[in-house]
């Protein structure tokens, strides 16, 4: 085996492009949806009646992007939008019934896909890795000024 790479954030790149292809494939023959659509059914199950601002932050896309990805899901019936009780602009989301079995569907996989990247990595390695990643995505210092 070669030796590591220690461009980090070109090996995380790598490595998350890979992983995505990988996950994307299993999410769509197992529920029919990408991960990034999963990743927003989940945010929605997480925080029914969440806006579509909260969405974004916590998704880490532009607003504009969580609008789009929110159009799909509403056209495909995963999530309902309803008008926000205090705010005349804003929406709020919630899961539909099929929104709630797609995620059910997708669970299964899900955790296979843990399951794998667990016995490559090792547990102890699984778990140091959930954890920096974890630190990773939410260090505020990291966070762009835009």
């Amino acid at each position: 085996m070669a030796e590591p790479d220690e461009r980090l954030y070109f090996s995380l790149q790598r490595a998350a492009h890979r992983l995505r292809l990988a996950a994307d494939r299993r999410c769509r023959a197992a529920a029919g949806v990408t991960t990034a659509q999963l990743g927003a059914l989940f945010a929605v199950h997480d925080e029914p009646d969440i806006t579509q601002q909260r969405l974004a932050r916590i998704l880490g896309l532009r607003e504009s992007a969580v609008t789009a990805l929110v159009t799909r899901l509403v056209a495909a019936d995963l999530v309902t939008r309803r008008p926000h009780p205090r705010e005349h602009r804003a929406v709020t989301l919630r899961l539909s019934d099929h929104g709630a079995a797609t995620l059910r569907a997708a669970q299964p996989e899900i955790d296979r896909f843990n399951a794998e990247l667990r016995a490559l990595l090792g547990e102890p390695a699984f778990r140091q890795t959930a954890t920096a990643l974890h630190r990773l995505a939410h260090d505020e210092t990291l966070t762009p000024t835009d």
